[in-house]
């Protein structure tokens, strides 16, 4: 019987490293985020700089008076009638006269900067569109200059199928959305998206919210151009350095903030709730 005992003990350096191994294959090292694709199978997510630490849950994107504004342009909005936009809009420093939305468009007040502006309905207000314009800037410098990202050149610029969870994500070049995104997290969660070159939304692809997540804590500042393609639904606050354009049919829960042009077609596009 001392026999068998003694074949059966195990040294401890062997079961430390079994149970160092169980421990790794649980997830209990702290190894890359795993984002689910869109066909059931899984992407590595670039770990964040810290490996093995919580990201740093971050504040959200200071709008100031330009979050009162649902489309907020420098240079005009133009649209293909007709679209449906709830919220206010407003066009500054250029004239009312780039101000192509009509009254019956929009459920909100439209803002120009003088009596060219869509009649009867709009506001010609220089001094709120002045501020707005202003803090729109304000903002787009906010989320361009957060530092220490969660994730580096995910997917090499193309997101589509993947499920992304709160945090900041940097890119150096273009981004594409070319099949359907999930946001997921809770209603206090943030997600601001650092995009260097343009973001492309292919047609008919979605953006969609899960877990409580709520576009009013979704910032994409973007350094190009942006487009929401046809009949593509888009999710967030865009703070746009050039044009944003959302093709014929696309509808979006966001904020279109554009430091040069809004183009409509046909469009919807919603407030998110505060």
């Amino acid at each position: 019987m001392n026999r068998l005992d003694n074949s059966t003990k195990v040294p401890l350096w062997f079961r430390v490293s079994l149970m160092a191994a169980v421990v790794a294959g649980c997830g209990g090292g702290g190894g890359d985020t795993a984002l689910s694709t869109a066909d059931g199978g899984a992407r590595a997510a670039p770990q964040s700089f810290a490996a093995g630490v919580a990201a740093v849950r971050q504040a959200p994107v200071d709008l100031r008076s330009a979050g009162t504004f649902t489309l907020l342009s420098k240079t005009g909005i133009t649209d293909v009638y007709a679209s449906a936009i709830v919220g206010d809009v407003g066009t500054s420093p250029i004239t009312g006269a780039a101000m192509l939305l009509t009254c019956t468009e929009v459920t909100g007040k439209i803002f120009v900067v003088d009596a060219a502006g869509p009649l009867p309905c709009a506001t010609n207000d220089a001094t709120t569109l002045t501020t707005a314009v202003l803090d729109m800037e304000a903002a787009y410098l906010d989320a361009e200059g957060r530092t220490s990202p969660d994730f580096t050149e995910l997917g090499a610029g193309e997101i589509g199928g993947m499920t992304l969870t709160p945090g900041l994500y940097k890119w150096g070049t273009a981004v594409l959305i070319s099949t359907d995104v999930t946001l997921t997290g809770g209603p206090d969660d943030v997600f601001i998206f650092q995009v260097a070159g343009t973001l492309n939304e292919a047609n008919g692809a979605r953006v969609t919210l899960a877990g409580g997540a709520q576009a009013k804590n979704i910032f994409w500042q973007v350094a190009d151009s942006v487009t929401i393609g046809t009949t593509a639904h888009f999710e967030g606050v865009v703070l746009g350095k050039a044009l944003i354009a959302a093709n014929t049919g696309a509808s979006a829960n966001s904020r279109l903030l554009a430091q040069t042009a809004v183009t409509l077609q046909m469009n919807a596009i919603t407030q998110p709730a505060k």
